[in-house]
């Protein structure tokens, strides 16, 4: 077989330059697949498709998938040549057009390409890269094998019969003129049905593929969730001929969810016996004709949306198409309107973000398809007078509908922070309002915030009169002007408040027992707990920020208008081309300059560990170290590893370590807290671990001052090599919650380790001082907030780089840097570039594939160092342990009392020379 001319198809591989060529390890195969792939390469070589490949530097491996006849198709594993490949974007044909096109004709002939793909020639230039192995060989294609070709089937068409013969005839003269040939097995001539893309075709139109109907009615009630699986993929394969098979099929997708168990129930089977019932006597679907009116019917349920596509012909209404969509996540809370508009089938209204508001959205994109809408006539007067009498108010109603009545309840714990509120007018109109507050906030701020939200619904809904109920004594104290406000925050909360409330007519605020507002208790407490799918008679939302936030201000990190600033010279120099007057300043300038760029106007440093460093001023320096040492995840780091922190985050300054020094030297805290160092009476000894999480160290802290939950005491894990620790507050030792932490926080996270230290832990006696310096500097006076303030402490220590490993255990237990909050505040470079997902998703894995180079290097330099350590330890531990011999020899044996100690200091000498050769014999 020569397959088509080159002239009209020839298929080339554009392989990247860059890319190398790819030798796939052989893999063995069965005898079975051995001998079919014998055979496969026999034919192929008899019919010229391939040939004996030498020396090639593409080879790949070929795969046997059995047909649903029992014969076996070899493919070959091109995976490596489509990676070097740049992806053809060419557009395929719609299934869905091609079996609307085929219906409604009274004969049909099926032609299938022989071969397929084996047809069309490859390029000289690029057969040797199609080379596979098998047991006789290698072989290389001469025609495109990996070509992807959505179909091969051909359908010839006629609305009447004699002209069938003649549409036959000019399809194979045409495939005669490019040597195409057919395969005799798969083809049938003259036929009035036939199966064509999984739908059955007929002269009256489009029908289910009985097979496919009939293997989904003999279905047995089903057992698992794999079984269900199956079903759904059955149930998408016939949705197009299934009214509504969405809403029908919800009881069983449900059985699909993670978080519920498989049961069977009463509801599932109905379920499954309706699609049954359904796809035993599909309907047969119509085709439409060019400019024919088609109506479009609507169905909502509560978490479904269904379609159907009708046409009028004199026969009646017959269907074009069904399409249905189970309801997910945000649709569930749609109003209904919009769920009517979701159940239009036009993806395009989804992808367009340059429009406001859903429906406006909508009905824009819906104009330009020329949709009338039209309401079901039987209803249409029934739906206008309920309208009539729901929304028409009488004049005398105005005054009442401005008069409410207000009760407001804030609540604050250690879950959470929430308000109730619940609003009530003289017509009876009740409205109920859940608030949870998503940042922490006191008692008494959360009362504010539920004052203030009542008065931002209460000018909402247009409110002349307000009389308002509060259990808050404080509140409605410093409302009123009986109490004075003397914390700061509670001073803006009253400014704000005193300032809205003038907004009304009149305001009436008045003190209440709890008992007396229940409801408004309730719904504060609603706000704390857990929001699932909502609770459809009360309004559920969500404050993000206090209410007297005020804008945050970012410093302009760049701003270089001082004259004595480091960076001006640069800067100017960089951005402008000038110099300072002085020769030397001007050289020592442009040598600096060497060093920085500027990017959007902003002067950066080339960085060794970091690529890019943001240059900083002098405010912006300290304002960089402030955050990182007293921000919220800070432990009142030391001034180099605050300095190497900054560094690590993306900043950069000439006096970064001096100014550290300086910064921890004017801590309070860190200088009251600071450690003492007390050399151990002994050789030092230290332990390794090879690979993450392998060793444990796990040591208990305590007792502390009694925090939150009764919390006295504090076991502590640390990882050996990536120095992660977790800890966790505990109110009394006990076998049952150690083995809990170790259970949940480790054995559940991290995997089996290879070995837990409980006694003579080095490694976790030195995280627990860490731990201990960062809650005693963070605490001052406030001891019983150490359960509150513990996981700042962690989140600092896993963000810090560690001495020993020069990495921080963030990132050699997750491949990456951490985004620390000064980085918010002053954005870094990777902070202020634009985020791209997919380049983001592909960063991050590849970080991830050199994590193991970042590993080893840490291993080898705590390694390194610890020996090092050890032997400036051994060798100064070693010269007190003889001086402490001599004195204790010669007291004993009574020598002379007033020892000189110049004596004693020249033995010690003499035999501290003489260690090394001790040791090594």
């Amino acid at each position: 077989m020569s397959g088509l001319d080159p002239n009209i198809a020839c298929h080339q591989l554009t392989v990247d330059e860059a890319a190398s060529a790819v030798v796939q390890r052989r893999r063995r195969q069965s005898p079975e697949k051995m001998e079919a792939a014998e055979k496969a390469v026999k034919y192929l070589l008899e019919a010229n498709f391939i040939s004996e490949a030498k020396y090639t530097t593409w080879l790949s491996n070929v795969v046997l998938v059995k047909k649903s006849n029992g014969k076996w198709r070899m493919c070959v594993e091109y995976t490596d040549l489509n990676m070097a490949c740049p992806k053809d974007a060419y557009p395929l044909p719609c299934i869905d057009k091609l079996v609307d096109n085929s219906s409604g004709f009274k004969l049909l002939s099926f032609l299938d390409a022989y071969s397929g793909y084996n047809q069309i020639p490859m390029a000289v230039a690029d057969r040797t890269k199609t080379a596979f192995m098998t047991e006789s060989g290698n072989y290389y294609y001469n025609i495109g094998d990996m070509l992807e070709v959505y179909m091969d089937d051909m359908i010839v068409k006629s609305h009447e019969e004699v002209d069938h013969t003649v549409h036959l005839q000019r399809v194979f003269e045409q495939a005669r003129k490019v040597n195409m040939r057919f395969n005799p097995e798969k083809r049938t001539f003259g036929i009035r049905a036939g199966k064509f893309l999984g739908f059955y075709l007929t002269e009256r139109g489009i029908e289910a593929n009985p097979n496919k109907c009939r293997a989904f009615t003999e279905l047995p009630t089903l057992n698992d969730k794999k079984s269900i699986q199956t079903l759904n993929g059955m149930l998408t394969a016939l949705s197009r001929i299934v009214a509504k098979s969405a809403q029908h099929a919800l009881p069983l997708f449900k059985l699909l969810r993670k978080e519920s168990a498989f049961e069977w129930t009463e509801e599932c089977e109905q379920a499954l016996q309706h699609l049954k019932k359904a796809l035993s006597e599909p309907p047969v679907l119509s085709r439409s004709d060019v400019g024919e009116v088609l109506y479009l019917y609507l169905a909502v349920a509560s978490e479904a949306v269904s379609a159907t596509l009708i046409r009028e012909t004199l026969e009646g209404q017959k269907p074009l198409y069904f399409t249905s969509k189970a309801l997910q996540g945000p649709e569930l809370r749609y109003q209904r309107i919009e769920k009517f508009a979701l159940a239009l089938p036009i993806k395009s209204l989804l992808v367009r973000p340059d429009m406001a508001g859903r429906m406006l959205k909508w009905s824009l994109e819906l104009f330009k398809f020329d949709i009338r809408y039209e309401s079901r006539k039987a209803l249409k007067a029934q739906v206008l007078a309920d309208f009539v009498a729901e929304m028409t108010c009488s004049p005398s109603s105005t005054d009442g509908a401005n008069k409410w009545t207000i009760f407001v309840d804030g609540a604050s714990n250690a879950t959470g922070a929430g308000a109730g509120i619940i609003l009530k007018n003289e017509e009876g109109i009740l409205i109920e309002v859940s608030l949870a507050l998503s940042f922490p906030t006191s008692n008494n701020q959360a009362k504010y915030e539920a004052f203030l939200a009542w008065l931002r619904l209460a000018d909402d809904v247009g409110a002349k009169e307000i009389k308002i109920y509060t259990d808050s004594q404080l509140v409605t104290s410093q409302v009123l002007g009986e109490y004075q406000a003397k914390n700061e925050n509670l001073s803006e909360y009253l400014a704000l408040v005193k300032e809205r409330i003038t907004k009304f007519d009149s305001a009436e605020i008045q003190h209440v027992p709890r008992e007396h507002k229940k409801r408004a208790d309730i719904l504060s407490k609603l706000a704390i707990t857990k929001r699932k799918n909502g609770n459809k008679s009360v309004i559920q939302e969500i404050l993000s920020h206090p209410s007297i936030q005020k804008p945050t201000r970012v410093l302009d990190i760049n701003a270089i208008g001082d004259a004595n600033c480091w960076m001006t010279p640069v800067y100017n120099y960089l951005a402008h081309g000038t110099l300072p007057s002085d020769d030397k300043e001007a050289a020592t300038v442009k040598r600096r300059a060497c060093s920085y760029t500027l990017l959007d106007n902003k002067l950066y440093r080339r960085g060794f560990s970091i690529p890019l460093l943001k240059c900083a001023d002098e405010a912006t320096a300290d304002y960089i170290l402030r955050k990182i040492h007293e921000g919220i995840n800070s432990q009142h780091l030391g001034g180099r590893s605050l300095a190497r922190k900054a560094l690590r985050a993306g900043y950069y300054w000439p006096t970064m370590q001096q100014d550290a020094k300086e910064h921890v030297k004017r801590c309070e805290n860190c200088q009251r807290h600071r450690d003492m160092h007390l050399a151990p009476p002994h050789e030092l000894k230290s332990l390794s671990s090879s690979w993450p999480f392998a060793w444990w160290g796990m040591d208990i802290l305590g007792p502390f001052t009694r925090g939150n939950l009764q919390c006295r005491y504090l076991i502590v894990g640390v990882d050996y090599f990536t120095k992660r620790v977790e800890a966790e507050p505990l109110p009394e030792i006990t076998s049952f919650r150690i083995l809990r932490f170790f259970k949940r926080d480790i054995l559940c996270r991290f995997g089996i380790p290879q070995a837990v230290h409980s006694q003579t832990n080095g490694q976790a006696e030195a995280a627990n001082r860490v731990i201990l310096r960062g809650l005693r500097r963070r605490l001052g006076d406030a001891k019983k907030q150490w359960v509150e303030e513990l996981a700042h402490v962690q989140w600092a220590y896993r963000t810090t780089p560690h001495s020993t490993t020069g990495e921080t255990p963030f990132r050699l237990a997750y491949g990456t840097e951490a985004v620390i909050p000064v980085e918010i505040g002053e954005p870094s470079r990777r902070t202020e570039a634009p985020l791209d997902e997919e380049m983001n998703d592909e960063a991050m894995r590849e970080e991830l594939d050199l994590v193991e180079e970042i590993r080893t290097s840490a291993s080898l330099k705590e390694v390194s160092l610890k020996q090092l350590v050890a032997a400036r330890h051994d060798s100064k531990h070693l010269l007190l342990k003889q001086r402490a011999e001599l004195l204790d020899n010669g007291c004993r044996a009574g020598t002379r009392a007033h020892l000189k100690i110049s004596k004693v200091n020249s033995e010690l000498r003499t035999r501290a020379e003489s260690l090394p050769d001790e040791d090594n014999s």
